[in-house]
């Protein structure tokens, strides 16, 4: 007996790329119950394939297509931020970003997060707003901005972060893209999210809706206002967090990235100046429930 006569083909294969494209889906998504309303939608499909092609019940298969059709619509609107980011990806023909590339290798000099925290600490003494994206290697490119800013290419310092976000300067509002050991550009203009939109302001929007976007990036967040300092990472906003927070924060995030790099025990021991850690503290914990009320909607 053929064997290929038993087996439909086409129908194999129609199996084998749907089961793919679901391990595909199942492996990009982290959150539990944004996992649990993809199970329960490709149930609803899946049970309507097999109603429509093994039965002939024509009102049941009419009202399980009505239920998917429904299903379909509250998703989109539910996830309109990750089919957005989907279509881009596919317009800009970066499918490895969608198959889950592995992630590039990360490097940093041993003073990175000391400078980084030097940076907020000091910005957020004199009250200056500040938001500072860092690459952990998802390959952001200019198109994955509303505006690419200006090129720097220079070497992180200190000086030159506070420099680019002086106020007298053209370049503060935007946020300044910090990759390795390197600033790569300034004046950035990232996309915004939607949610919390009464609740911060244009910073906090902006680092939010890069993280969202964007699983291996971090945005550190100085607010104008107040001297509030911020991280975002992954759609989550940490605040009002002091610079020991922000530099344990960083060593826990930059140390998992840079796995040829510092280790994570030599980099607990950075430390930074006292009279920088002593201001943030003082401004943390002075009125710490309402630091997220006045926030002004320039941050």
């Amino acid at each position: 007996m053929n064997f290929w006569g038993i087996i439909n083909l086409k129908l194999l294969l129609d199996v084998l790329f749907a089961v793919g494209f679901g391990i595909l889906l199942f492996s990009r998504v982290k959150e539990q119950r944004t996992l649990w309303l993809l199970r329960g939608y490709l149930f609803l499909v899946s049970s309507a394939w097999f109603i429509q092609r093994y039965s002939s019940l024509p009102l049941t298969s009419k009202l399980i297509d009505a239920v998917v059709l429904a299903c379909s619509l509250s998703l989109a609107i539910l996830w309109q931020g990750e089919l957005r980011r989907l279509m881009e990806l596919l317009g800009t023909g970066r499918l490895a970003v969608i198959l889950g590339n592995p992630p590039k290798e990360f490097r940093a000099a041993s003073t990175t997060i000391t400078q980084l925290v030097d940076t907020a600490g000091r910005l957020s003494q004199n009250r200056r707003g500040a938001l500072i994206v860092v690459d952990l290697g998802s390959d952001l490119r200019p198109e994955d901005f509303l505006y690419s800013g200006t090129k720097i290419e220079a070497l992180l310092s200190t000086d030159l972060l506070i420099n680019l976000f002086a106020t007298d300067t053209p370049l503060h509002d935007g946020a300044v893209l910090v990759k390795g050991n390197k600033i790569i550009s300034a004046g950035v203009i990232l996309p915004l999210s939607r949610q919390g939109i009464s609740r911060y302001g244009t910073r906090h929007l902006a680092a939010l809706g890069i993280t969202e976007r964007f699983d291996r990036c971090i945005c550190i967040v100085v607010s104008e206002e107040t001297g509030t300092l911020s991280l975002a990472n992954q759609g989550k906003l940490e605040r009002p967090i002091t610079s020991s927070r922000l530099q344990e924060l960083l060593v826990n995030l930059i140390g998992n990235q840079n796995s040829k790099g510092t280790s994570k025990a030599s980099l607990s021991k950075i430390t930074i100046s006292q009279t920088t850690s002593q201001n943030d503290s003082n401004i943390n914990e002075k009125e710490p429930n309402k630091s997220e009320i006045f926030i002004n909607k320039n941050d």
